[in-house]
């Protein structure tokens, strides 16, 4: 890929940038702190206020085997100057490292130190455009100037990463937690998007890309694993809008395109000129299906275009060969999922609505050009697979779900579901615990995708605070083999990885 072909391709998140005034409100403040006030629960959405250390209260018993660094990343900086953002997505990242070592676990937080950061923390308000926030007090230069480093936190190759998807990965001390500064893998992308979701391979390399909103391009990107740039590529899809994560196969690279349209008014954030396009919870004569876009690993090309209902699309589990067929799993969302996670800053709750969102498998048929889809879990979010078997058939997938009784959609169950049998090994926490994201982390010479642990993140909100748990991967309904609890409530973290020691 040439240099001016990729420079010409990464203009395109700064040109989207919002021009005009600002904003984020002060309303939207009062009306969050008027909630909260009355609701506890929401301080999972609230600000922090800086760096966090402390040590960890064990109950229950460490596995001995279990050692090393849990390393999360989410937003932890909504308010600013008196007024406060608009979207969840749009909060300065919070980067965590759960240390787990001699049976006893330390955590230690801090932000990332991005531009964005430190040129707002001096001005002393909000300057920069944010995915769901209209701000432009002050020009855009490229899109690092709006890199919030808040998804992600990605240990690789000896390195850290904190991710975004609409600009530069930024390095980071992977023990201090310090900002290293922007990583430039070469320079002809410097800039370019690179997702908070790549891929790692079981030789240890990365995939990864960047979607392109309004330009209609994906660029793709293959990383070896000593660090090195090997392969770039842009490939062109139309009407492309949010691409969040994609699913990676022995031969495939497998993207998710729900039905947006990109509005032309300059004067709304990019979430808000996202327009759905999929019609109503039936469809519609009108709708536009959701796309899946297979590119071959060998060439860097779209091999094949399939399509699904028109339905949302967030995080992906796992994807294979099965003879002329590839098969993954995904978590599909009815309707305008992107729209309903902005009240939030406003503390108000989704509700729980039935069958608003289910993880599925789904098989693509290359002969036939269909793709089919088959039910594994009803209400859930952030499915994740052993690291060992990524790329390669599977046969249990983590994901977290909700209790149909509660009336809001609150994150509060974990699961452990067998794919060929579509059974669940669940535990439900009690009420007031919010869970994120769990990974699975396998034991060392593990053969079986259940041994080894679940290793997650959850807060308790009655009392304020946040805990490390650990289940083993092949009794998750028994319980927690460990919660380890601080005296503190820190940032709720989107995504993290699992780095052994």
């Amino acid at each position: 890929m040439d240099r001016r072909h990729f420079l010409q391709a990464g203009i395109t998140l700064g040109a989207l940038a919002a021009a005009g005034s600002a904003r984020a409100d002060a309303e939207t403040l009062r009306r969050f702190h008027a909630a909260l006030a009355r609701d506890k629960s929401l301080a999972v959405y609230a600000d922090l206020a800086g760096e966090q250390s402390g040590t960890a209260v064990v109950k229950g018993r460490l596995p001995r085997d279990l050692q090393g660094s849990f390393y999360r990343n989410g937003p932890g900086r909504f308010e600013l100057g008196g007024e406060r953002y608009h979207h969840w997505f749009d909060g300065d990242g919070f980067a965590q490292r759960w240390t787990i070592a001699g049976g006893k676990v330390a955590h230690h937080g801090r932000f990332v130190e991005t531009r964005r950061f430190l040129d707002e923390s001096q001005a002393g308000q909000f300057l920069y455009p944010a995915f769901g926030t209209h701000v432009a007090r002050r020009g855009v230069r490229d899109n690092d100037t709006m890199n919030a480093a808040n998804t992600n936190l990605l240990p690789f190759a000896g390195r850290l990463y904190a991710l975004w998807e609409g600009g530069s990965a930024t390095e980071m001390d992977p023990d201090s937690l310090a900002t290293v500064g922007i990583k430039t893998w070469r320079e002809d992308i410097q800039a370019m998007p690179f997702s908070a979701h790549p891929k790692l391979d079981p030789e240890g390399g990365m995939w990864n890309f960047g979607a392109m909103p309004g330009a209609n391009r994906l660029a793709l990107y293959r990383i070896g694993a000593d660090g090195a740039l090997q392969r770039t590529a842009i490939v062109e899809v139309p009407q492309l809008a949010l691409v969040h994560d994609f699913v990676v196969s022995a031969k495939h690279l497998i993207f998710v395109v729900p039905p947006y349209d990109l509005s032309a008014d300059r004067g709304r954030s990019l979430a808000e000129r996202h327009i759905w396009a999929g019609g109503g919870a039936e469809g519609g004569p009108q709708a536009r299906p959701t796309r899946i876009v297979v590119v071959s690993k060998d060439t860097l090309a779209v091999r094949q275009v399939f399509e699904l209902p028109p339905q949302m699309v967030f995080h992906f589990g796992n994807a294979w060969e099965d003879g002329a067929c590839t098969r993954f799993d995904l978590v599909l969302h009815q309707g305008d999922a992107l729209a309903g996670l902005g009240g939030l800053m406003l503390g108000e709750r989704q509700p729980n609505t039935s069958g608003h969102s289910q993880a599925v498998q789904v098989c693509l048929d290359y002969a036939s050009g269909k793709a089919t889809s088959t039910r594994l879990l009803g209400a859930s979010e952030f499915p994740r697979v052993m690291p060992q078997v990524v790329g390669q058939r599977h046969r249990r997938l983590a994901l977290l779900g909700c209790d149909r009784a509660n009336r809001e959609l609150v994150l509060d169950t974990v699961h452990l579901v067998d794919t060929d049998s579509g059974k669940a090994d669940s535990y439900r926490f009690e009420a007031g615990w919010q869970v994120e994201e769990h990974v699975l982390v396998p034991r060392r010479h593990a053969r079986l995708e259940t041994d080894g642990y679940l290793v997650g993140v959850a807060q308790d909100t009655r009392k304020g605070i946040t805990a490390l748990t650990v289940f083993d991967a092949g009794h998750v309904s028994d319980g927690p083999l460990a919660v380890a609890s601080l005296s503190y409530r820190t940032a709720h973290c989107f995504h993290g990885n699992f780095a052994s020691s």
